[in-house]
């Protein structure tokens, strides 16, 4: 199906940007596209303007700090992450946009893309809690930093709010760091998806059983104790044409006990 006609904007520097999505109600930014143009297509949805980030160079990089912390910059591809040295300083993340999709998505694909569309089926979202990332937020008011655990507010919805753009992702230093998925085929989206970190306390993510990542922190990262978290959070996810609630809450248990041993084989 064809587009509807949109206006198209591409701004020169975040302020310009800023000032375009500030000024126009039905202005949308536009990362990868691999979201919204399809959704645009399928004619579910169309913004009045669209505000195509690709040419703000601000919002790309890797930085590595001295004491192992990066910083992402929201319009960095997954291809990007996957081969950059510096990302490698937490190897997860490579490891995980590695699993996303196929080439030509991973080299149109953000990490600020991935996010800010939170769809729960996406694998950035449940990982990126479990890593404990911090998301800065630019606005014409100022700059703010949002935890992970107050950035996804719901399926679709985030802290980003209107006139603002996510401009960077940091994600503390660590190691001991799984993940572990069933998906709609080898590249497919996440039918349950789990993340585990154990840099500290023993933290898991869990995706597609809400409409945001499902942290969990079981005190211990043995096995049982691991299922018994999942057990006691009482999870309601949906049922659809790919899973059950009932199979998904039995993935759940299963990916997250696989997601800590992975970590703990690092």
């Amino acid at each position: 199906m064809l587009l509807r006609e949109v206006a198209y904007a591409k701004p020169t520097s975040l302020t310009e940007a800023l000032e375009i999505l500030a000024a126009d109600d039905g202005a949308r930014a536009l990362a990868g596209g691999q979201t919204l143009i399809n959704v645009m297509k399928a004619r579910a949805g169309s913004p009045d303007t669209l505000v195509d980030l690709n040419g703000l160079d601000e919002l790309r990089g890797i930085d590595l700090a001295a004491d192992g912390t990066l910083r992402i910059g929201a319009m960095t591809t997954y291809s990007e992450i996957v081969a950059s040295s510096e990302a490698r300083a937490r190897p997860i993340l490579g490891e995980v946009c590695a699993q996303i999709a196929d080439v030509q998505v991973r080299n149109r694909g953000t990490i600020g893309g991935n996010v800010c569309t939170n769809d729960p089926t996406n694998h950035l979202p449940p990982l990126l809690a479990a890593l404990g990332a911090q998301f800065t937020i630019l606005g014409r008011g100022g700059e703010r930093v949002v935890p992970a655990a107050e950035f996804f507010l719901g399926v679709y919805l985030t802290a980003v709010g209107p006139g603002e753009l996510l401009t960077a992702v940091t994600v503390p230093a660590g190691r001991n760091d799984g993940f572990a998925a069933v998906t709609l085929g080898v590249d497919g989206t996440c039918i349950v998806s789990a993340a585990a970190s154990l840099n500290g306390a023993a933290r898991v993510s869990l995706g597609c059983v809400d409409a945001v990542p499902v942290v969990l922190e079981p005190g211990s990262a043995d096995a049982a104790a691991v299922r018994q978290a999942v057990r006691d959070a009482s999870l309601d996810p949906p049922s659809d044409v790919h899973a059950s609630s009932e199979y998904r809450r039995h993935l759940a248990e299963v990916l997250a006990v696989r997601a800590i041993e992975r970590a703990q084989g690092r």
